[in-house]
């Protein structure tokens, strides 16, 4: 089978520059989708571990606030 190269009627001077500007175009799209992709994944990881963090805080004061309730109980059953 035979390969056929398309015949462009355009000067090549000029199909070369069109090809190279659409080429650029494409990287610049291409690195500045992974820029944001790095930056949201950054985010995501970021946002991960201050969830973690305040979900450990919420279970200590959680605990704490149960510790103080079984107190204050005790010390109502003392009083009276």
């Amino acid at each position: 089978m035979e390969t056929q190269t398309k015949q462009y009627r355009t000067p090549a001077k000029k199909l070369l520059k069109f090809f190279e500007s659409s080429r650029n175009r494409w990287k610049a799209k291409c690195l500045e989708a992974k820029r944001r992709v790095k930056l949201l994944q950054t985010k995501v990881a970021d946002l991960q571990f201050s969830r973690e963090r305040w979900k450990q805080e919420a279970k200590q004061l959680r605990l704490e606030t149960r510790q103080l309730r079984a107190e204050l109980e005790e010390q109502k059953t003392f009083a009276r």
